[in-house]
């Protein structure tokens, strides 16, 4: 009889666990229909900061007006930490993440650049080279993203007729946010310093393209610009570590000409976000039909290289005040063109910060150099010992190993067991903490390692094996962006607010994950959330 017993006992257990169920789906279903949004907000704005810290911000805060940060910390709902549950965070990684609230597993964008094994060699993660560009020479497109973006189900949800535009410092951050469906997504081409754009889209825009053939472009401004202290430099106290209040100027000029590349590390480069941004308004042509309309506006809140202190500078603590500025001169323009009550406003961090940090002369740290090109070297040492003098590694890039998978099918070696092989000894040099195979993510056994790792990797793209370096350590890879990165497990404090559209101030102590914003932007819009996102709707939008 005891089998009869268990029996009943696994039906009763499987009936409360239904009845939970569709008691939790109808409560989560009644608090929405209790709490209404609001309207329809007639636009949306999704302001991305790139390496925008949430400590900074408080720290500077009492700096600022009431009009532009402080506006938005004391009126709007802030979340104060987003996470992104996927490795070697970047600018194009994460917003493409928080705009199709899925991450580089599913949307294919894992960094500003992705190496091709085949032709060995680097190219952009959106190259398409049957699209030209507008006032750049590079064949760019969105099609790389995978899976749809919030502007794209806008676009689909209005039958075409919402407008949807981005203005970024560079082509991944105007693709990532703008999407698809983008009546125009642009950017500053460091060449020349137009905004640039791609034939995929064919809308036009009268005001960039005006702005361009004027004298204001930064191709005449360029190097005629310089940046000083906005305030005197004695009122940024913030940071006790800075050793020198200085009157800095800093002129974006290399080898006689001018350089964009600097220009964009500057809060110049916000500026010309926002003035694009502000002129559009001004057009009166956004928010002002049936169906919403969709700005998404890229600023630059991160370290100046050419800053006399690396950390803690005069330097980073002017770009905050100045962004303030803007933010202030943006919802002023907000408001008088479609109302701050008619527009749903987002600002998100994109969650990493690029360190500049240096160790004090004669100090012993914990930590040690990595150097890629010598690991490569050992490794293939290894290799060659284990199945013969081949060169059997096309490349370490971007803390990956791309292993010769032709050479692999030729031979008829085992790819799980040459992988699990390198992996073992990889993880044996100092300053490796771990190694993951692409098998192991694709075929091997859950862990939450493995997991995290998986999220970041994309068939057909990612490398064969995925370095996890020790807190401490500094990648020194003169032939890479990384150079000189020093790795840190604790990530950047990074805060995300919503603002505007009768949403209720509040200020939530937990962290959410970027893969919920889409989905919650979405349903205030009342459309489907992006193809791929699997986020959660963040609840605190609709009470």
């Amino acid at each position: 009889m005891g089998w009869i017993v268990d029996q009943a006992n696994d039906r009763n257990t499987g009936m409360i666990r239904i009845l939970s169920s569709l008691v939790a789906f109808f409560s989560i279903t009644s608090l929405f229909a209790q709490t209404p949004a609001g309207e329809i907000p007639k636009l949306v704005v999704g302001i991305t900061i790139d390496q925008f810290r949430g400590d900074y911000l408080e720290m500077f805060r009492h700096k600022f007006g009431n009009k532009g940060f402080n506006r938005l910390l004391n009126g709007g709902l802030v979340y104060s930490n987003v996470y992104y549950d996927f490795p070697n965070l970047n600018k194009a990684s994460s917003i493409a993440t928080i705009f199709t609230g899925a991450n580089p597993s599913y949307h294919g964008i894992m960094a500003e650049k992705r190496y091709l094994v085949e032709s060995n060699r680097e190219i952009s993660s959106f190259f398409d080279d049957n699209y030209l560009g507008n006032f750049t020479t590079e064949k760019l497109s969105p099609l790389p993203i995978k899976v749809s973006t919030i502007a794209d189900e806008l676009k689909i949800a209005s039958g075409g007729q919402s407008d949807i535009f981005a203005f970024a410092p560079d082509a991944s951050q105007a693709f990532a946010s703008g999407g698809h469906a983008a009546s125009g997504a642009f950017w500053i081409e460091d060449e020349n310093g137009k905004w640039a754009t791609s034939t995929f889209y064919k809308g036009k825009q009268p005001i960039v393209d005006q702005h361009n053939r004027s004298g204001q472009s930064l191709t005449y401004t360029i190097t005629s610009t310089s940046w000083r202290p906005a305030i005197d430099v004695n009122r940024y106290d913030v940071f006790p570590y800075t050793r020198n209040k200085y009157n800095f100027q800093h002129f974006f000029v290399t080898d006689k000409k001018g350089d964009v590349r600097l220009f964009k590390q500057s809060p110049y480069m916000n500026k010309e976000v926002n003035d694009m941004a502000v002129r559009l308004l001004e057009a009166g042509t956004l928010g002002k039909r049936m169906n919403p309309d969709f700005l998404a506006l890229t600023f630059y809140a991160g370290n100046y290289e050419k800053a006399l202190d690396k950390n803690y500078s005069v330097e980073i603590q002017d770009t905050y005040y100045r962004l303030d500025q803007e933010l202030e001169r943006l919802l002023d323009a907000i408001d008088a063109s479609v109302g701050l009550k008619n527009t749903l406003i987002f600002v998100v961090s994109t969650g990493y910060f690029d360190e500049q940090e240096t160790i004090p002369d004669g100090m012993v740290t914990s930590g040690g150099d990595f150097y890629p090109e010598r690991s490569q070297a050992l490794l293939n040492m290894y290799l060659m010992a284990l199945y013969g003098r081949e060169q059997w590694i096309r490349k370490y890039y971007d803390r990956q190993f791309f292993f010769d998978r032709k050479l692999l099918e030729d031979k008829k070696i085992d790819i799980r067991e040459f992988q699990q092989k390198a992996a073992e000894f990889l993880v044996q040099s100092a300053g490796i903490q771990d190694v993951i195979t692409s098998y192991q993510m694709l075929h091997g056994a859950y862990n939450q390692d493995v997991q995290y790792y998986r999220n970041g990797f994309y068939k057909g793209q990612s490398g064969d094996l995925f370095l996890r370096l020790q807190p401490g350590w500094r990648i020194v890879d003169p032939q890479s962006d990384q150079n000189n990165v020093r790795v840190r497990n604790n990530a950047v404090v990074a805060p995300v607010i919503f603002f505007g559209n009768d949403i209720k101030p509040q200020k939530i102590e937990r962290t959410i994950e970027a893969t919920e914003i889409a989905p919650s932007v979405a349903y205030r819009l009342r459309i489907r959330a992006p193809n791929a996102a699997r986020g959660e709707i963040l609840g605190e939008l609709f009470r």
